[in-house]
């Protein structure tokens, strides 16, 4: 099982080029055991509305596109999750998104597929880059 940060996720579905060979490799070799946080849909929305994210569709279709090429497990925040996430010490990430993100992952003893270099130095969650 592994849980794909939100740049993995983008980067899967738009420009798989970005993703190191062994996230490509832990992608293709769990296919059907992959996390998605249900904060990454806020994140992708907020990364298309302030325009740092652009495509020529809609949200909505590329959102659609995202889940049709896979078999996401769609995880929500928990009050555990939640617990964990404010927890955490300042370095392994000061966006709440990521904080929440890593504490599924560590929840659902999942590896994360991240490039987040704090995330990646936190022992804590164990990473795919």
């Amino acid at each position: 099982m592994i849980t794909l940060d939100t740049c993995s996720i983008i980067w899967n579905a738009l420009s798989p080029e970005k993703l190191s060979e062994k996230a490509r490799k832990a992608i293709r070799e769990n296919e059907k055991n992959l996390i998605f946080c249900e904060i990454s849909l806020w994140k992708i929305a907020m990364l298309m509305e302030k325009e740092r994210l652009k495509v020529e569709v809609s949200y909505q279709k590329l959102i659609d596109l995202i889940f049709s090429a896979y078999d996401f497990e769609l995880k929500g925040i928990t009050p555990e999750i939640a617990k964990l996430a404010v927890s955490f010490p300042t370095e392994i990430s000061q966006d709440p998104a990521d904080r929440i993100i890593a504490a599924t992952s560590i929840l659902e003893k999942a590896t994360l597929v991240t490039a987040d270099k704090n995330l990646i130095k936190a022992k804590r969650v164990p990473t795919i880059w």
